[in-house]
Parts: C-alpha cells; structure tokens; sequence
C-alpha cells in the first residue's frame, strides 16, 4: 500500500505554499536557461523528488539546481538582467554579507528566518544554484575544499553573521586576508591537475560535501517531469543519484523527514 503524503505537505498547507512558490522560481530560471542555451541539471533533493516521486520530496522545502562553473557567469548576468521582479538573485556580488560561494536566487515576497541571513539583503526562500567542475582526485578535492570554503566565507563577512566576539571575527578576516593567495594557489594548481586526467571526475565547487562522479554521466541531458512539468537532469540520473545517496529509492524513516518551514512567512 502506498504511503499518503498529505500530512505533509497537502493542499493549502504551509509547506506545500512554500513549494508552489519554488516552483514558479524553478520556471522562470529554466525558461531564461534555455532562452541562452546554458546547461543546467536538477540536483540533490530535487532531482531525487523528480526521480521517486514526480516532484517535491513531501516534506522538502528546497529546490537545487546545478550548472558548470564555467556557464555560472553567463547565467548571473542574465538572471540578473531577466527575472521578474520579486526575485533577486544572490550571490557575493550583489549582496556584501552573501558569504558562499554560489548563487541563489530567492524570492522577495517571503521571510525565511535563518539567523545567519539576518544581515543579507533579501531573506526569502530560495533556489540554490551549485556550481561543478572537473577534480583531479576526492582527496586532493577535499583538502583544498577545506581552506577555500572557510576562506571565501570569512572574506565575505561570514564572521559579521556568525561570531558575536568581535575580536574573534577580525582575527578570522585577518587570517584569510593573509592566507587566501596562497589558497587561491591551490585551487589553481589542483584545476591545472585536473585537466591532466584522462578519466576526468567532476565535484561541486567548494560547499560542504565531497562528492565525485565520472564527467560522462552529465552530457547530454535528458528532461525529467517534476511537478507536472519538463525540466533539465543530468544523462545517467541514476548514477549520480547513487553516488549521493546510495539505494535512493528507500524512503528515510519518519523521524528524518525533517522540514524548515515552522517560522517561514509568505507573502501575496
């Protein structure tokens, strides 16, 4: 027998509002990608909701999407330029306290209460768009994933939201003023490594999983339905499903079906 949802997220209830308005979010970054012709994927939970059960996880509150790093710049210019107005995109360079090193692009007419978002410019839900690109080995990625993501945060005032000891707050920016060159190093000599591996992995860039996978399971895409609607996946889905999250199709227990709308306001 199977299992009913609807205490989840049934019609008219918080959460399913919250993913209505995700959705739409969804659709207008689709349509502006596929009006320039940039690659994206549906990525983490979403593509795992698209996959099991034809849209939203029940109790999921999120939309992922993924592109190339090297698409990542195109796109933000025409997001920028092309979303209507009650959305903004976020990433470092619209907003001075957006500390990571992704984008997303949230919704204006919402109020998604996470104390860390306190000091950015706009706190509504969001899509996240990540970001990949080609690794040279788990290790090496994980090792230099450890000092850039911690560095960027703290250059983009991750410690002005988190550390309520300002002393602490300008020891860390100091320290990763003086670090990130040779951070940046890093990064650059393992890319040029990379590129020298015959059987090229790929990885998200720099957030807080290390996850890699063959390039080959990327290109070209396929289309998947998720909300009675067509949007981009990656060709072998269910590989990089696998990949992050094992047998995928087993449901998690009750107690882990966790969602973060309790104090989340929306707007008309």
């Amino acid at each position: 027998m199977q299992e009913n949802f609807s205490k989840y997220n049934g019609e008219g209830t918080l959460l399913r509002k919250v993913q209505l308005r995700l959705l739409d979010i969804l659709i207008e970054i689709d349509k502006i990608c596929r009006k320039h012709n940039i690659s994206y994927f549906l990525d983490a939970g979403t593509l795992l909701g698209a996959v099991r059960h034809k849209g939203f996880i029940p109790w999921d509150d999120d939309v992922d999407i993924l592109v190339f790093k090297q698409d990542y710049k195109k796109l933000r210019e025409v997001l920028i330029k092309e979303l209507p107005k009650q959305y903004f995109f976020s990433d470092w360079t619209t907003d001075k306290y957006y500390f990571d090193n992704y984008g997303r692009v949230k919704d204006i007419k919402s109020v998604f209460p996470y104390q860390l978002f306190r000091k950015q410019k706009v706190h509504g839900i969001f899509v996240d768009i990540f970001t990949c690109s080609p690794v040279y080995s788990k290790k090496m990625r994980k090792f230099v994933n450890f000092f850039y993501r911690r560095m960027f945060r703290e250059l983009h005032h991750f410690g002005d939201a988190k550390y309520k000891s300002k002393i602490r707050r300008v020891l860390c920016y100091s320290i990763a003023v003086v670090s990130i060159p040779f951070v940046y190093c890093m990064t650059s000599f393992h890319k040029i490594l990379a590129l020298t591996k015959s059987k090229r992995l790929m990885s998200y860039d720099f957030i807080n999983n290390n996850f890699t996978y063959p390039a080959d399971i990327l290109l070209p895409t396929k289309e998947l339905e998720f909300e009675g609607k067509m949007f981009k996946c990656m060709n072998n889905y269910e590989e990089y499903l696998k990949v992050l999250y094992g047998d995928y199709m087993q449901l998690p227990p009750t107690e882990k079906r966790i969602s973060h709308v309790k104090d989340l306001v929306i707007y008309d």
